[in-house]
C-alpha cells in the first residue's frame, strides 16, 4: 500500500475526530448536565478514537466491497459498535456512574450513525490521497 494511502487515512481519522468530539462533547454535556463532564469525556476520547479509527480504516482498505453505499453502510455500523464500546466505558470511568455511560453511548448512536455516513460520502467524492490511477477509475464510476 502507497504512502499516499496512509495520508488519506490519517486526514479522515482526523476530520471525523473533530466531528465526532464535538458531538461527544455536546451529548455529554446535555446527559451529565455538567459541560466539564462533557469536555473530559470528549478529549479522552480523541486519543482512544483516533487510535481505533486509523485501524478501522487500515482494515476496511482491504476489505473487497465495491458497492460504495453498502461499503459504507456496513463500515457505518462497524464503526459505531466499536465507537458506542469505548465512549460507554469512557464515560462510566469519568463519571463514576455506569448508567450515565450508557445514556452517553446509546445517544450517540443515532447522531454519530447519521455523521459517520455523511462523512463517509464526503469523502468518497474527495481525491485527496488517491493515486491517479484510483481517482480516474472511481470518477468514471460515479459520472
Amino acid at each position: 500500500m502507497s504512502n499516499i494511502s496512509h495520508k488519506r487515512h490519517l486526514a479522515k481519522t482526523i476530520t471525523w475526530r473533530i466531528v465526532g468530539t464535538l458531538d461527544t462533547i455536546l451529548l455529554s454535556w446535555l446527559i451529565s448536565g455538567n459541560p466539564v463532564t462533557g469536555l473530559k469525556i470528549g478529549f479522552a476520547e480523541v486519543i482512544t478514537k483516533m487510535i481505533l479509527y486509523y485501524f478501522h480504516e487500515r482494515v476496511w482498505f482491504n476489505i473487497g466491497i465495491k458497492d460504495s453505499r453498502k461499503r459504507h453502510l456496513i463500515k457505518t455500523i462497524t464503526w459505531r459498535i466499536i465507537g458506542t464500546l469505548d465512549t460507554i466505558l469512557l464515560s462510566w470511568f469519568i463519571t463514576g456512574n455506569p448508567l450515565t455511560g450508557l445514556k452517553i453511548g446509546f445517544a450517540e448512536v443515532i447522531t454519530k450513525m447519521l455523521l459517520y455516513y455523511l462523512h463517509e460520502r464526503a469523502w468518497y467524492r474527495i481525491n485527496y490521497g488517491l493515486e491517479k490511477s484510483v481517482r480516474e477509475k472511481k470518477w468514471k464510476k460515479i459520472s
